[in-house]
């Protein structure tokens, strides 16, 4: 069975966010299980792995049905990127194929962003987004010429939830709903 490891992965991470309430030890808890979703990249319906030529998608492949978590593939075209932007709750990205660059973003007194460090996320690694630590980043696409793709799983339903784009000069920001660019998302059960 083809889906049996995202089943596995939506029945373990559902499991572990009715226990577990401390977000530090949920994100330590639940990057465990996606760095295992991760492990073999054999498992994603080829439907949601076709990027865009202009702008990166987003796929939903599970929205929990009492929004408590969500799970998207985000297909990452040659050279693409996001705008600096927020989640408004914790998030664990888990990169399945290819390579992604994900910048840090620190807001300062007078309302721009300061940009911080780049990490390089390789098959297999996983890191982190919260309120709490550090929200706001962007993310690029590391290849000029082939596509990436990440995993990425949130406190919520990120299709859903109301969040801001910024710009880092100026911090101006602007309000988005991101919704998905899918119509239908994996049957987990066949």
């Amino acid at each position: 069975m083809k889906n049996q490891k995202l089943l596995t992965f939506v029945h373990d991470l559902g499991v572990l966010v009715q226990r577990e309430s401390g977000e530090p030890e949920l994100l330590k808890q639940g990057a465990g299980l996606l760095a295992t979703l991760i492990e073999h990249d054999d498992w994603l319906p080829e439907q949601f792995t076709v990027p865009h030529p202009e702008f990166y998608r987003q796929y939903l492949l599970y929205a929990d049905p009492q929004e408590r978590f969500s799970v998207v593939s985000f297909v990452w075209g040659a050279g693409q990127k996001t705008p600096v932007h927020d989640h408004m709750t914790w998030g664990l990205i888990g990169m399945l194929r290819g390579q992604e660059i994900d910048t840090h973003y620190f807001k300062q007194a007078d309302g721009s962003y300061l940009r911080g460090e780049s990490h390089v996320l390789a098959p297999g690694n996983v890191c982190s987004v919260s309120p709490a630590t550090h929200d706001v980043h962007e993310v690029a696409n590391f290849y000029p010429d082939k596509t990436s793709i990440s995993i990425h799983v949130y406190g919520g339903n990120i299709g859903r939830i109301s969040r801001h784009v910024f710009d880092a000069t100026t911090g101006a920001e602007k309000t988005f709903i991101s919704g998905y660019n899918n119509d239908v998302v994996p049957n987990l059960w066949s």
